[in-house]
């Protein structure tokens, strides 16, 4: 094979047999993108220390701090409803069975506080240095050692089966447009943000309840993981207890009623 490609011509100048290595062409142009990245970096900081500068709130913190910020929004909605239903109270021509009504409809709503027997659940993350306790069973990835979301509807779910008269998660009612939602293993109920272990009380017949928790296939499923790796798994009798009403927005945004 020729390789007269490779040489210049004899008699060529040597301005034409000069050419521009490709090293030297990517050698300024990482240069000028350090110099544009440093530029841009003096820019953001006006000197300060942009890696440990205060102002700068990290997303936790962020979400944090809007949690507390819907929970005192739920503390004063809670306040102004009260005193609503406290002039409600007063003679506004209203009938018995009128009254009635409505009392019962804000008890299914789960607006009213609820006293009943109860029954609590409480799920937790496995330690993080767990192992498979049992022969036959791989070592754990980190999705095996901790709750998510599924679980805990799983939980809610079986309770509403088992005949659930109210369920709280955490200190919150659910009630029928309640999501159970979970980022990574921090649960995010209407607008505030809880980690484990979670805990979620149902009032009703306790019996009945706690086999609707051992009759669920999610459940049942879950328990392998509690046997295996160590998630956390109680279910314990409370015995007479008040659930708080729901003190949050009922508007609905997404949907609207069924004519």
């Amino acid at each position: 094979m020729s390789n007269s490609a490779d040489f210049p011509a004899a008699g060529s100048s040597p301005a034409r047999r000069r050419r521009i290595r490709p090293v030297r062409v990517l050698t300024v142009g990482v240069f000028a993108l350090a110099g544009l990245i440093f530029f841009t970096s003096f820019n953001t900081a006006k000197g300060t220390n942009i890696r440990t500068d205060t102002s700068l709130l990290k997303l936790s913190d962020l979400i944090q701090e809007r949690s507390r910020a819907n929970g005192r929004l739920d503390e004063s909605n809670a306040a102004l409803r009260h005193e609503i239903e406290s002039l409600a109270e007063r003679d506004d021509g209203s009938t018995k069975a009128e009254d009635d009504k409505l009392a019962d409809l804000e008890e299914k709503a789960g607006t009213q506080k609820l006293t009943g027997e109860a029954i609590t659940v409480t799920l937790d993350d496995a330690p993080p240095n767990a192992t498979a306790k049992l022969p036959g069973y791989p070592e754990p990835q980190p999705d095996y050692l901790v709750i998510h979301q599924q679980d805990l509807q799983a939980v809610v779910n079986a309770l509403w089966q088992g005949g659930a008269q109210g369920i709280k998660v955490m200190d919150q009612r659910l009630i029928s447009t309640s999501a159970v939602r979970c980022v990574g293993n921090t649960l995010i109920l209407q607008g505030r943000v809880y980690s484990p272990p979670y805990k979620i009380t149902a009032v009703g017949d306790p019996e009945k309840l706690k086999r609707a928790l051992a009759a669920s296939p999610a459940i049942q499923n879950y328990m392998v993981y509690v046997n295996v790796y160590g998630l956390g798994w109680n279910v314990r009798e409370d015995g007479k207890v008040t659930l708080p009403g729901y003190s949050g927005a009922v508007d609905l945004h997404y949907a609207q009623p069924v004519t």
